[in-house]
């Protein structure tokens, strides 16, 4: 039997065994799909807006040019500059995440990676950057997890992007609550010196580019934000792969 028949035979065998299926809604994928994602949950894939905040990329309801949280004298107190994302969190962003995150997909990151990369020119305001950083994790939790997973995500985007990625400077100092069933305020005061800037001389006088998987509140953006500007950084910025 050809090579090129054998190798067909036995990715069908694998696939019967172990079918691949859509991370967004569990639908089977073709046997020899190079995919995700389903064809409907690929077009599910969409950006925040088409009106989002200035400031924190929400996407606004109403229009105008800041959300309620970054109106008026508000948006000045933020350590976070500008938040800008590749999709808006829905199903389809979510499945990808969640595999991500708590699945073991690590592999993912690299499409997701490309995939920022590919929409990162659609916001010239973030042009300015000079290091992308990846949100920290607390060590525990990496240990437990495998890996970071916005540091995959940092990889592969800046693979795709030419820029520097530094993923030592930033540390997380306290295993703080999981944000999911907190609210702002709570969520604000859970990361309120939870990071640390353990080399300001790599930040001092740079625009940074914090890099995460998905921004909800910002508020852990704005934590490392806090620790950066700290540290003497010029600028900090933000992109993730899915804004709520």
């Amino acid at each position: 039997m050809p090579a090129a028949a054998l190798y067909s035979l036995v990715k069908r065998i694998l696939h019967f065994l172990f079918p691949r299926t859509c991370f967004a809604c569990g639908c089977d994928l073709p046997w020899d799909a190079c995919v995700f994602l389903c064809d409907s949950c690929e077009k599910g894939l969409k950006a925040a807006g088409p009106l989002i905040c200035q400031r924190c990329g929400v996407t606004l309801t109403s229009g105008g040019a800041h959300c309620y949280n970054c109106r008026g004298s508000k948006v000045k107190t933020y350590k976070c500059s500008l938040i800008r994302s590749s999709f808006a969190f829905n199903a389809s962003s979510r499945g990808l995440i969640h595999a991500l995150k708590y699945s073991g997909a690590d592999y993912l990151a690299q499409e997701m990676g490309k995939r920022m990369a590919v929409n990162f020119c659609k916001y010239p305001e973030l042009a300015a950057a000079e290091i992308v950083m990846p949100v920290p994790l607390f060590p525990s939790r990496r240990r437990k997890r495998g890996y970071n997973q916005s540091a995959l995500l940092a990889r592969a985007f800046t693979k795709e992007m030419g820029l520097c990625v530094d993923e030592i400077s930033l540390v997380r100092t306290r295993n703080t609550r999981s944000q999911t069933k907190l609210g702002r305020k709570d969520r604000l005061e859970n990361m309120t010196g939870a990071f640390l800037c353990r080399h300001p001389n790599n930040v001092k006088g740079k625009v940074i580019l914090l890099l995460d998987d998905v921004a909800t509140t910002g508020a852990t953006l704005e934590g490392c934000a806090a620790a950066l500007k700290a540290a003497g950084a010029k600028k900090v910025f933000a992109y993730t792969f899915a804004r709520e």
